[in-house]
């Protein structure tokens, strides 16, 4: 990887791709019953935090003067953070329901889909 831009696309994709196979385990582990554990929110921490971390790292690459950046791809970036925030802040509220899993798998989908049109934006 040359440069700092290399390591946010590559990031991104990561991101992406992390966010929509952990969004498939909670819904399937919504589903099933058996597939519920420790796993499946090891894979959320892990997606929603490289997600956190591909926003943060672009305000970086921007706010540096490095790369400029469409203003729609930007849109998507804080978006994506936001949503992070919000399905943390609303896990009390899903939890007595048993519909914590399918939150956060309908989450995880919502984000892979925010990273995609980030990344169409971009191009």
């Amino acid at each position: 990887m040359k440069t700092l831009r290399d390591v946010h696309e590559v990031l991104g994709w990561v991101a992406i791709g992390s966010n929509g196979l952990s969004g498939l385990f909670a819904l399937a582990a919504w589903r099933f019953k058996s597939l519920r554990g420790r796993a499946v929110w090891i894979g959320v921490i892990f997606a929603e935090s490289l997600m956190m971390a591909q926003a943060t790292h672009g305000v970086v690459l921007h706010t540096r003067g490095n790369v400029k950046a469409p203003s729609l791809h930007m849109v998507y970036g804080f978006v994506a953070f936001a949503a992070v925030g919000l399905l943390y802040s609303y896990r009390y509220v899903w939890k007595p329901k048993n519909r914590l899993e399918l939150a956060y798998g309908l989450g995880g989908l919502f984000l892979m889909g925010l990273g995609i049109r980030g990344v169409l934006e971009a191009l």
